[in-house]
């Protein structure tokens, strides 16, 4: 097997498992999963999270349990491989951001960097340009909905809007909040009924 093999089996297993966490986790201790730009991911399960945020613990669980969930609505999605994709890389950034300040683990700006690796990674398997701007989109502003909900400063409703598509990034960001441990999918659909409110009112 070679990159494009692994890349392209793995594509695979986005699409189909019911949990694509199990091909995953089999591929994980895969010589070529340390090699350029499968590294990325291979980096995830060495960075740990805030256990207040994240009581799953490092990104490589978390980004598991993202992935498992949005197998679950894939279908609900306008582009399901888009999708997929997103929902496998959107933490991608995190490895390279990732500190400690005050006691305190944070990662600031991960969507930032999370979009410049995943058009890296998306680019060095030659995907269409096309694809690849709206996956890097999803990544990019996965966190808007807490920003916007929240009524952060850095929330982007206008720039957001012009690269994604808020209903597919609601889908995200749904699985983005399932997949930290425990969480009760009523709190969490609230929330995000309340980010596409907000976003239609503007």
């Amino acid at each position: 097997m070679n990159l494009k093999e692994l890349f392209l089996e793995l594509e695979e297993h986005l699409m189909q498992d019911s949990k694509p966490s199990i091909y995953l986790e089999s591929q994980y201790w895969n010589p070529l999963f340390r090699k350029y730009p499968f590294e990325n991911l291979y980096r995830l399960k060495q960075t740990e999270q805030s256990r207040k945020y994240h009581p799953e613990g490092n990104v490589w669980n978390h980004t598991l349990l993202v992935v498992n969930e949005a197998a679950k609505v894939r279908n609900r999605s306008r582009e399901p491989l888009v999708f997929m994709w997103a929902a496998l890389l959107h933490d991608i950034g995190k490895p390279a951001t990732t500190k400690k300040k005050s006691g305190r683990i944070i990662s600031y700006n991960h969507d930032v960097i999370g979009e410049e690796l995943t058009r890296e990674f998306l680019s060095y398997f030659e995907k269409e340009d096309s694809f690849i701007e709206e996956v890097c989109g999803l990544v990019r502003y996965h966190m808007q909905i807490l920003l916007v909900t929240k009524n952060q400063p850095y929330a982007d409703i206008e720039g957001m809007k012009k690269r994604t598509d808020t209903q597919e990034l609601a889908l995200l960001g749904l699985c983005d909040r399932m997949g930290r441990g425990e969480k009760s999918r009523e709190k969490e659909e609230a929330v995000i009924a309340e980010f596409l409110k907000i976003c239609d009112e503007k």
